[in-house]
């Protein structure tokens, strides 16, 4: 990277973007979208798998990360959130991560490196999105079976380190392990990435991001945040946070937890509210914003964000307030 992104975020908050697949759904997409001419015989349906549409439509990935740029996010994810070959092994599409990881990355390379130009002053970044997959190392899938473990460790480094391939070669500027409901595959991703480091003689700083399910204050496999923080602190991050699940008023005691014991910058993309008894999110970007402006005034965070349910328009509040604080000091961040 040409800027120092440890520089940055010890002198302000830096806002990520929101959600991808809340503004695909707004395309109204069908399954010629998804299938383009690049896939139109492939023997198993597409619609609904995302990641996709980086090779069939870029044009919509393009837009929706303008618009996130345009509304005030420093930080782009790419849209490979499951671009993994566990998860697209869903829709037999396995062959394509690679592809699609790479495809992904110069999308939101692209949109970034415009907008960047547009005002230097302003540096905009890439990271690249390294979802949970649909299988857990830690939790057995059948009731009746608490051994069973439909993945192992070594299954999950080797789909980690394909996803990163792609990622690196399409120009990410660091990594977002993210939205972690279990922390084995999360050290297995941290794994691969370390790995992938080490052979290619180069690194990328590392953002890992957990998922608190309920009231509990536990990730799924069910760790606290103190335990989880603890068990990927191994790794120099570039940063340790929480995202999607709860909203930000839920969200706040335990990024509180991360403030208090985090020797990493702390980040944050919580969901707009909870779901609704249809799946949708209700909180607009005015409730939003004045919920995260508490924990911003608190001094909890360094990077700042919106997961399921915002849009732009929730961003573009976020980074109105997140312009209005400083970002959060600890002692222990060497700025190198």
């Amino acid at each position: 990277m040409q800027h120092n992104i440890k520089d940055i975020l010890s002198k302000r908050i830096l806002v990520l973007d929101g959600a991808m697949g809340t503004m695909i759904q707004r395309y109204k997409l069908e399954e010629s979208d998804f299938r383009g001419e690049l896939f139109k015989d492939h023997d198993h349906p597409l619609k609904g798998n995302n990641d996709i549409l980086s090779l069939t439509r870029p044009d919509v990935i393009k837009e929706i990360h303008a618009a996130y740029f345009e509304a005030g996010a420093d930080i782009a994810e790419t849209n490979t959130f499951s671009s993994s070959s566990i998860a697209q092994a869903d829709y037999n599409m396995e062959d394509q991560v690679y592809a699609m990881n790479k495809a992904s990355a110069e999308l939101a390379r692209e949109v970034a490196e415009e907008f960047t130009k547009k005002n230097p002053d302003k540096p905009r970044f890439v990271a690249g999105s390294i979802g949970p997959t649909n299988k857990t190392a830690s939790i057995s899938p059948d009731i009746n079976d608490p051994g069973y473990r439909a993945i192992t460790f070594d299954e999950l480094v080797k789909a980690f380190r394909e996803q990163a391939e792609g990622l690196v070669d399409g120009g990410i500027d660091f990594f977002l392990v993210e939205t972690i409901i279990d922390t084995l595959n999360a050290k297995a991703a941290l794994y691969a990435l370390q790995e992938l480091m080490e052979d290619r003689k180069q690194e990328w700083p590392i953002m890992v991001s957990g998922t608190i399910t309920d009231a509990s204050g536990r990730i799924l496999s069910g760790q606290t945040t103190e335990a989880f923080l603890i068990s990927v602190s191994h790794v120099p991050l570039l940063s340790i946070g929480l995202n999607c699940a709860l909203g930000a008023k839920d969200l706040r005691p335990y990024l509180q937890v991360l403030d208090k014991e985090a020797n990493f910058f702390v980040s944050a993309h919580p969901n707009a509210g909870l779901p609704n008894e249809f799946g949708a999110y209700d909180q607009t970007p005015e409730q939003m914003a004045a919920q995260i402006g508490e924990f911003l005034e608190e001094g909890l965070v360094n990077i700042i964000g919106g997961c399921c349910g915002t849009t732009p328009d929730h961003i573009k509040l976020i980074a109105q307030e997140a312009a209005k604080h400083k970002p959060r000091k600890s002692h222990q961040i060497e700025v190198q």
